[in-house]
């Protein structure tokens, strides 16, 4: 096989990546020797169902269901809600997902070698703020107790073992992702005051008694400076704080598209220092800003919590109507696995749904206005031989600088008993080099083969030892993967109205918090649980 050099890669940029018919891969699993492709397989969420919604029609229900809360979607803050309610005894409720299996972009997959995840993978240390997320992890066992030191003790298994990170770059690996082979001494002293900035801000406390930068977001301080941040750019913060070194931009570019899926150009200041500045997380047994991970990422905890609600979760169930006349709701259902229509008639809803979802539910436009979504990639290869490479040694989460692909995860990093002699990489690809819709119309277009063709391209290119050694690669495309902090948003009057309940009907996603991670989900689910409780009149103790 022809292999591909690190000068060649780095000249093929973007335009290059978004090309099918490379060939490789079709010749990855033998290295040339057989023609036939890669094995694996396009797989994702139901968008076709999902579609169904927008512009799809539905017969009549057929026949009515009754239940005290129905709750809608199976992601996070869906499994969020529908737990705290059975942990405070009302079981009288049904959780209606369109997946397969609930999770939303927390799913997972296995295979005879190893779990993985096809989305989010990791929660960072929690923060003091987090409050329902420690409650459940005190649940789960992932913290087991409390140090001398007033800090959590997390579970050994569950913290990332080390190394955690790496930077390919100049042809060798680096430890850690801030670049540091080949930087000047001007460059190292401009990331060292941008580092001590970021400790300003994690330290500072508002004149209003709140941390600058808060998890869960709106516990934040409202300081009007801060708030300000919001209406500019990170680029433009970063221009106009004199950050001037192309290897920090790129550093803090990666950051934005790793959490936001988006470009530092169109992600908010505010959203961009939060990244740094909010995770002051400690733990007793563990260094600081470290994180709890498994081989399925947060697929570990979306299939824990879904097996607390049990048979009360009704899996390829399509929503596609929500009415209410004030008092209770009627919610209108396909059934995706019968091909059949039925009514859930409930005192209550959670529609733990996007909001461009929960708009298309409620047949108001307006639920969705301003939110806007940043598509992905996934693709998990299963893998014969493990990475190699000069310099730092295989991490579980590993860079290639200045690609358009953020790098990958290693599945079985966790098992720390014994060395795998075979592995899965998780690659991630947030679809950032074009504005969204765009995007999502050439991901939807692009076939299997030619995603395979872009992941193997990177992969190769630093992994030439892994030729011949490729198993299968799967690929999971989101369109809608996670919300987008655009300048304006997270403290905009847009999603300021998207936390305002309308009883009998909750709302709760991450994206009423303008960014997508478990912390946020997970507490919005939790706060519709007690607040349609609270509506209902039923008895809880509060986690928030």
């Amino acid at each position: 096989m022809s292999r591909i050099t690190r000068k060649q890669f780095l000249a093929l940029g973007v335009a290059s990546l978004g090309l099918a018919g490379t060939g490789l891969a079709a010749r990855a699993l033998s290295g040339g020797e057989q023609s036939g492709a890669v094995p694996g397989k396009l797989v994702g969420a139901s968008s076709s169902v999902g579609h169904k919604l927008r512009g799809g029609t539905f017969a009549a229900p057929g026949e009515i269901h009754r239940t005290g809360i129905v709750i809608v979607g199976g992601g996070i803050a869906g499994l969020a809600a529908g737990y705290r309610l059975a942990k405070a005894g009302y079981d009288d409720f049904l959780l209606l997902d369109l997946e397969a299996a609930p999770g939303g972009n927390a799913a997972s997959g296995r295979n005879e070698v190893s779990a993985f995840p096809w989305g989010a993978h990791y929660v960072p240390l929690l923060t003091q703020e987090a409050k329902a997320v420690r409650a459940l992890f005190e649940d789960f066992g992932i913290i087991t107790g409390q140090g001398p030191n007033g800090a959590p003790v997390y579970d050994e298994y569950a913290l990332c073992a080390a190394p955690s990170e790496r930077l390919y770059r100049y042809g060798r690996w680096q430890d850690g992702l801030v670049p540091a082979i080949g930087i000047t001494a001007q460059e190292d002293s401009e990331i060292g005051r941008f580092f001590a900035t970021m400790r300003d801000f994690r330290r500072r406390v508002g004149s209003d008694g709140r941390r600058a930068f808060a998890i869960p977001i709106d516990l934040s301080s409202q300081d009007a400076d801060l708030m300000a941040l919001d209406a500019i750019s990170m680029t433009n913060w970063m221009q106009r704080e004199n950050y001037r070194s192309p290897d920090l931009a790129w550093y803090v570019d990666y950051c934005c598209r790793d959490d936001y899926g988006t470009r530092s150009k169109d992600v908010s200041a505010w959203a961009g220092i939060h990244y740094f500045a909010s995770r002051n997380g400690r733990a007793a047994d563990a260094e600081d800003q470290g994180l709890v991970t498994w081989p399925e990422g947060n697929g570990y905890l979306a299939q824990r919590l879904a097996k607390v609600l049990g048979p009360r979760v009704q899996p390829r169930a399509l929503a596609f109507a929500v009415e209410t006349d004030g008092t209770g709701v009627a919610v209108d259902v396909w059934d995706a696995a019968a091909d059949k229509t039925f009514r859930v008639e409930a005192k209550a809803v959670v529609l733990a749904t996007p909001h461009f979802v929960t708009a298309r539910l409620m047949k108001d436009a307006a639920f969705a206005a301003g939110f806007s979504y940043a598509p992905w990639a996934v693709a998990n290869i299963t893998l014969d031989s493990l990475p190699g490479g000069t310099g730092a040694g295989l991490s579980w989460d590993n860079v290639v600088f200045d690609s358009p692909l953020l790098g990958y995860v290693v599945a079985t990093h966790q098992i720390t008993q014994l060395r795998p002699t075979k592995t899965v990489l998780t690659y991630y690809w947030p679809l950032s080099h074009l504005p969204p819709e765009q995007a999502r119309q050439e991901a939807i277009a692009r076939p299997l083969h030619a995603w395979q063709d872009i992941f193997l391209k990177e992969l190769l290119a630093v992994h030439p030892e892994l030729e011949g050694h490729v198993r299968r690669v799967d690929v999971w495309v989101w369109g809608h993967a996670m919300i987008r902090p655009v300048p304006g948003f997270i403290w905009g009057a847009e999603r300021r109205a998207s936390l305002a309940q309308r009883p009998p009907i909750f709302t709760a996603h991450s994206d009423m918090s303008g960014i997508s991670i478990f912390e946020e989900a997970y507490t919005h689910g939790a706060r519709a649980a007690e607040n349609v409780m609270a509506y209902l009149g039923h008895p809880f103790e509060t986690v928030l």
